[in-house]
């Protein structure tokens, strides 16, 4: 099999992320979520199509063919463990991991894969909470909701955070919102107001956008 150049690999791996909900996607989301212009996504949908590995349904948008996934799969592991080392081994703090992993991800060989996996005691879910695909890159993700869709009374763990923004990741950690941590939620403001949740003794209101980048399960 001929081997992928990182753009490729680069937007293979958005389509995947992006699709692993089951559903399409469309050139304009994908051109949003990399910042890039429609024309550009356009020449390398074709692209990616020519290769097997993206498929275009008219009126429908963009889905991954059998090998699509499975390399999108192996694209976003190598990219999760690659997090997991900068911040398990070399100690390195949650929210300047990103741009890293994504040099690393497309230099690791499957022998180093393997190795990497091994010594980092095959996790399972990256830094940020996110699961990481097995070998053959399948995906196995917990049913979750963003805590902004919780009610007053309700309690959630924190799975994970859906967005890798640093200054995010930052106010999150200074708050003690980490994955795995339980949080409840003790009111929420109407009209689009704030959420304010208890972690542990402390108490914080949170802005409805930043709540809704938290994932939990109930």
């Amino acid at each position: 099999m001929e081997k992928l150049t990182q753009s490729v690999e680069e937007y293979l791996e958005a389509v995947f992320k992006l699709t692993a909900g089951g559903a399409p996607l469309t050139v304009g989301q994908l051109a949003e979520a990399l910042g890039v212009s429609p024309p550009s996504v356009s020449e390398m949908v074709r692209r990616l199509r020519a290769a097997g590995l993206v498929e275009e349904d008219r009126g429908r948008g963009i889905r991954l063919t059998a090998r699509g996934r499975t390399e999108g799969g192996r694209l976003v592991r190598r990219h999760r463990l690659s997090e997991r080392f900068l911040v398990d081994l070399l100690e390195m703090p949650w929210d300047a991991v990103h741009d890293e992993a994504c040099k690393l991800e497309h230099a690791l060989s499957p022998e180093v894969e393997a190795r990497l996996a091994a010594q980092l005691g095959n996790p399972r879910t990256c830094p940020h909470g996110r699961a990481i695909p097995d070998e053959r890159g399948r995906l196995a993700e917990e049913p979750v909701r963003p805590l902004s869709d919780l009610e007053a009374g309700d309690v959630g763990t924190i799975t994970c955070v859906s967005e890798e923004q640093a200054e995010l990741l930052r106010y999150l950690a200074s708050l003690g919102l980490l994955p795995g941590t339980e949080v409840a939620v003790e009111s929420v403001a109407p009209f689009g107001g704030p959420v304010l949740v208890r972690v542990g003794e402390a108490q914080y209101a949170l802005g409805r956008e930043v709540a809704g980048k938290i994932l939990v399960r109930r």
